[in-house]
């Protein structure tokens, strides 16, 4: 078989039961994660309006799909694309470092809205994200994503496209067959562009909804019957061929059902571009461990790899001078100023955009190249922080940021990161029951449930829809 279709058997045959129990656990704890994010950016991110507003236009507000954080019902199609593009809003989701993306908000999204539509169960739902992964992530690993990234595509978009086409199939319990025809119609949806560092645009999370809804709506079309490309990744104009100059087809199934991406994947302890978390990890640690305070800052030097400065180092004058959110996230300056002024770096902080301590800061934070970090890259998405202040030099190296698998999140922890985000929504008792929810998801005889636990109360969807 090719590398496609073996692919597609994997994520055809996949089993909860065939999954090592920490691969289980990690994986309820990834749809938490992404639940969290999904509810706060439905109520706070500022493109949410305008989503809601096109998605009714277009007609797709008229279904049974939930979407996390909203009284509302829509079209699997639209509940795909909206969890989707809210999952990544805030810039808070998971990341896979050696890919460069990611995966949960395709994925989950796309397998939520699915079973939905099929009434399938919380075990062939976890089954599936899993799998979904694991074909995101291991096609970015083949690209590689460091070559697609200077081609201007951005991953998560375009492999998670057809990570959600495989997912999907799994949850529709279709063929290997169908399932490798899906992904052949999802490489006519593979799209992504990094333009949207120019001007803080919403496409970023945008065009994550939109591989959702990709992934979905290609596994529907297979279902029907209609055809797709054969050899879509590793065809000569297929995927890897046509967004990298020198990809690695082999990649694709090294290992394949021994070892998971979703083990190598990280939750986010900060919303910002996930090559920040270094400089902001060891700016707390420096913060902590010497009282600085910003108003004794002589320079604050982040020294990271080719593909971190590309995204939040450089133009200098531009990652020094945010004016949006989006800006912010990928500001190297902002996040590492808010820490060392504030002591946080959460979603919260971005209403500092204008604090004039932080404002002060900025233009003393440089962004450079370093050797050591680049030879962690792309495996670590590590930092160092070299802080002049009253006279001295203080300096931290992390190799591995707090969230990374290898230093992972405690189950506290990941419940406090998703209270923090669904309690201002929900409440306290309502939180807390759809916490329990989503971590006895592989029991669940269906996961309706779940989106509907997800919707505010009367009075705060009055406030809020």
């Amino acid at each position: 078989m090719n590398e496609t279709a073996q692919l597609a058997a994997y994520a055809a045959s996949l089993r909860l039961a065939d999954l090592p129990q920490e691969v289980v656990g990690r994986t309820r704890s990834m749809v938490l994660d992404l639940v969290g994010n999904i509810i706060r950016a439905r109520h706070e991110a500022e493109s949410t309006p305008a989503l809601l507003a096109a998605a009714r236009a277009l007609g797709l507000a008229s279904g049974n799909a939930g979407v996390f954080g909203c009284a509302s019902r829509y079209t699997p199609a639209g509940a795909a694309l909206l969890n989707g593009a809210l999952g990544h809003s805030l810039d808070f989701d998971d990341t896979h470092a050696a890919g460069s993306l990611h995966p949960g908000a395709p994925v989950i999204s796309a397998v939520i809205a699915a079973a939905e539509m099929v009434g399938a169960t919380g075990a062939d739902v976890m089954a599936a994200i899993v799998a979904g992964y694991e074909i995101t992530c291991r096609i970015a690993l083949a690209l590689p994503a460091g070559d697609h990234y200077q081609r201007g595509f951005h991953p998560t978009a375009t492999c998670g496209a057809f990570g959600a086409a495989a997912a999907t199939c799994r949850v529709m319990g279709l063929s290997a067959e169908t399932t490798a025809e899906a992904m052949g119609i999802a490489l006519s949806q593979t799209a992504g562009s990094l333009q949207f560092l120019a001007n803080g645009a919403w496409t970023k999370r945008f065009q994550v909804g939109w591989a959702a809804m990709a992934g979905l709506s290609a596994a529907t079309l297979a279902r029907e019957g209609f055809k797709g490309a054969a050899e879509p990744l590793e065809g000569r104009l297929g995927f890897l061929r046509a967004y990298a100059p020198s990809p690695q087809p082999d990649v694709l199934t090294a290992g394949l059902g021994e070892s998971f991406e979703l083990m190598r994947t990280a939750v986010k302890p900060y919303p910002s571009c996930r090559y920040g978390h270094a400089g902001i990890d060891a700016v707390l640690a420096l913060r902590a461990a010497h009282d600085i305070r910003p108003e004794e800052v002589e320079q604050i030097t982040y020294g990271l790899s080719h593909a971190g400065l590309l995204l939040i180092g450089e133009p200098a004058a531009k990652r020094a001078d945010p004016q949006n959110t989006v800006d912010a996230q990928f500001s190297g300056p902002f996040v590492l100023a808010c820490a060392l002024v504030t002591g946080a770096m959460g979603w919260d902080s971005y209403r500092e955009l204008h604090n004039p301590a932080i404002r002060a800061l900025l233009p003393l934070v440089r962004c450079v190249h370093d050797n050591a970090v680049q030879a962690e890259a792309p495996a670590n998405m590590s930092g160092r922080i070299t802080i002049k202040a009253r006279g001295e030099t203080f300096e931290r190296f992390v190799k591995i940021p707090k969230g990374e698998p290898e230093n992972f999140l405690t189950e506290q922890e990941l419940r406090t990161k998703f209270a923090g985000l669904a309690e201002p929504v929900l409440g306290f008792e309502r939180m807390q029951r759809l916490a329990e929810a989503v971590l006895g998801l592989d029991s669940l005889t269906g996961i309706a449930q779940l989106t509907r636990l997800a919707a505010p109360l009367a009075a705060a969807r009055l406030a809020s829809d």
